[in-house]
């Protein structure tokens, strides 16, 4: 459950579950707070799981397993995948190398299953593996005066620079560690990383001293990340071969062999995969926020045609209009329409991201 509840009620807080983990679903007015995080800077607490791995080959093991190269440099990290024997994503990770012990944030339903499964897959290597999710707090500050916000109330360290890289410091009386994001809403991005019984101060501290920040929830978040055309894993990754949705940033082609690699590669050398992700901006200008929207696979038409799927849809405060992510055929460049309830609304595709912000998510999918 999230480590400052009684804090975010004071805020006005709705609640709600995500993968087995309670997350603030929103404080109240979601255009206002979509438009607070892009004219300046929102603090979110964050419902990773996480999983510890410590011993003399924790960087070997997890880099065999895995899609991207990791870091055997403290106070550096990396985006990667864990892939089945088909290809599909089983896990979205991010990897940090925290010097005697390698740091992973997984979904929350997926760490779990993660030790269970590789903890069963040590043999003769010196590698121990364990789930670590009530053990810290994670925070998100995201904004184009993100980097400003964490300056201003990070101590013995400067703000770190290039995404999955971090520094130690403090905030008040805690210890933190503070990491560079890839921008996932398309904003300067930091997560903030503490002891979760130092969770209460370090949210305050982020929340009311330093320069100002706006506390936001995941409906606001999901928002955010569809905007900026970043793929989240419930909603456009789970089960999904990369080169799909376009997720190269987690991707070392020059790597050695992890399970689904075979897939990957062959993929990436017919030349193109059969579908990909793609932006749709739905209705004719008369759209409001009170309509309906298409729910995840909605069908998507290019004249009489289906054409693929929704994966995910919002309204765009910023905007003031309708967008989805759709998985459509590779080969489909005009899109005509959308089912919602029942009924063939008028859309087109437009391209990602839909909005542009202080910085571009380093998960927008390319080609």
């Amino acid at each position: 459950m999230t480590l400052v509840g009684g804090s975010h009620a004071d805020h006005g807080a709705t609640f709600s579950e995500r993968g087995g983990r309670e997350v603030v679903e929103e404080y109240g007015r979601a255009d206002r707070a979509v438009r607070a995080v892009r004219n300046g800077v929102g603090v979110i607490e964050m419902g990773y799981g996480v999983v510890v791995i410590t011993g003399d080959d924790r960087v070997e093991f997890v880099d065999n397993a895995v899609t991207n190269n990791v870091p055997s440099e403290n106070g550096a990290g990396c985006y990667a995948l864990l892939l089945d024997p088909q290809g599909g994503i089983e896990t979205e990770l991010f990897i940090y190398n925290a010097g005697e012990r390698l740091l992973l944030f997984t979904p929350p339903d997926r760490a779990e299953e993660l030790v269970e499964d590789w903890s069963g897959k040590v043999f003769i290597q010196d590698v121990d593996i364990r789930e670590a999710t009530t053990d810290f707090g994670v925070f998100g500050v995201h904004g184009p005066q993100a980097t400003e916000k964490v300056a201003s109330v990070l101590h013995k360290a400067g703000a770190p620079a290039g995404a999955y890289s971090f520094v130690r410091g403090s905030m008040g009386d805690a210890g933190v560690s503070v990491i560079a994001g890839d921008a996932p809403t398309g904003e300067e991005s930091y997560e903030i990383v503490c002891a979760a019984a130092d969770a209460g101060e370090v949210w305050m501290t982020l929340l009311s001293r330093g320069n100002g920040a706006f506390p936001f929830g995941y409906r606001t978040y999901e928002t955010l990340t569809l905007e900026a055309g970043t793929p989240l894993f419930d909603t456009e990754l789970r089960g999904e071969i990369p080169n799909v949705v376009g997720l190269r940033a987690a991707l070392d082609f020059e790597k050695g062999c992890y399970v689904g690699q075979e897939v990957v590669s062959r993929v990436e050398n017919v030349g193109q995969p059969s579908r990909r992700l793609v932006g749709i901006q739905l209705g004719d200008g008369d759209v409001t926020a009170d309509d309906p929207l298409p729910d995840g696979g909605a069908a998507v038409f290019a004249g009489d045609a289906a054409v693929g799927e929704v994966t995910r849809a919002c309204w765009s405060p910023t905007l003031e209009a309708p967008i989805a992510l759709a998985l459509v055929g590779w080969d489909t460049d005009d899109i005509s329409a959308v089912r919602v309830d029942g009924t063939e609304r008028p859309a087109e595709r437009v391209d990602l991201p839909f909005v542009e912000g202080s910085e571009q998510s380093g998960r927008l999918p390319r080609y």
